[in-house]
């Protein structure tokens, strides 16, 4: 498939034939999901605890002795029970992460970056060739790319300018090309490719 390749004015360059085994997958919904719950779920800390009766503080006397008193037996103030005591079944600390193959995961990337170009919401730009580091100069160069609501700049290296030029604006975010994922393609309303990031992408994910 062919697409434009523009300049940071927003003028066509020049035309490039885009990879069938990068932009040219079948998009499988279920891989979709399988991905984004994944990557969501491996970023929840799994800090969280609580104290079993045996974490609790006392606990070292019978309440009350065991017969005679016409209540019902207990053995310790740490049992659930009690005001205090310990939590039955309570969370621990656990690691939240969902082990993925290899080959679903480029196959999922594959998915979203075809969804992306059937959506008409990735743009090929020559370079970021900015002159200095102001965000009100990437503020211009995407008006005039009509990059509007989240933009994901896929880039082929560290780009000192870019990125320190892009740390205030919320909604745009810089990625280099062998670091893609799902979730960050999904959730991108246009997504910005320079040219030298093309190459990278189909040595990596082809």
């Amino acid at each position: 498939m062919q697409i434009d390749i523009v300049n940071i004015e927003g003028k066509k360059v020049g035309e490039l034939a885009l990879a069938d085994a990068v932009f040219g997958a079948k998009i499988k919904d279920y891989l979709l999901w399988e991905l984004v719950k994944a990557q969501q779920a491996a970023k929840r800390a799994g800090t969280h605890s609580t104290k079993t009766r045996a974490n609790v503080r006392g606990g070292g006397k019978k309440p009350y002795k065991q017969k005679g008193t016409g209540r019902a037996r207990q053995g310790s103030r740490t049992a659930p029970q009690y005001r205090g005591g310990g939590a039955v079944f309570g969370p621990h600390p656990r690691s939240y992460e969902q082990r993925l193959p290899r080959k679903m995961k480029r196959l999922a990337l594959r998915g979203a970056l075809t969804a992306k170009l059937g959506d008409e919401a990735i743009k090929v730009i020559d370079t970021f060739a900015l002159e200095a580091i102001k965000t009100r100069d990437l503020l211009g160069v995407l008006g005039a790319l009509q990059a509007h609501g989240r933009v994901l700049v896929v880039a082929p290296g560290r780009n000192e300018k870019l990125e320190l030029s892009a740390r205030n604006l919320p909604t745009v975010e810089i990625i280099l090309a062998d670091s893609l994922n799902v979730v960050d393609l999904l959730k991108a309303d246009i997504v910005l490719i320079e040219q030298p990031s093309l190459a990278r992408m189909q040595e990596v994910y082809a």
